[in-house]
């Protein structure tokens, strides 16, 4: 979810449209549950929670609780896996903040908000 939710942040950051860019993933390797089920954006996928303003089909918090117990068994098992425990961190982070009434998919708005910046700038030299 993560991933998918970056692709459509960059996305936006490039002035695609959520459909073209769902159209795009949808049919190559960017297929997967997360963009064809659980869509982080409005839109494309009309029974994904983005459609009802993010309303828990699976709750952030138990997204952060879920990858909390796995990066437990990754560190226990002394296994190199960068990536699962950033993911943890991040949700950790989304239930704790502004997420915990939401969806895990809604983490796309926290990816926004730390993007906010950055895309501000990417876009003011992209007209420069």
């Amino acid at each position: 979810m993560i991933a998918v939710s970056e692709a459509f942040v960059l996305g936006e950051s490039l002035g695609l449209s959520h459909q073209a860019l769902y159209d795009v993933a949808s049919t190559a390797s960017g297929q997967c549950w997360a963009l064809s089920v659980n869509c982080p954006v409005p839109g494309p996928v009309p029974g994904s929670p983005a459609n009802r303003d993010y309303l828990p089909g699976f709750a952030a918090p138990l997204m952060a609780k879920d990858l909390g117990l796995a990066a437990n068994a990754v560190r226990a098992g002394g296994v190199d896996a960068e990536l699962g425990l950033r993911a943890a961190e991040l949700y950790a982070a989304f239930a704790e903040g502004g997420g915990a009434a939401e969806d895990f998919s809604g983490i796309v708005r926290a990816i926004r908000e730390r993007s906010g910046q950055q895309l501000a700038d990417y876009q003011r030299n992209q007209r420069s």
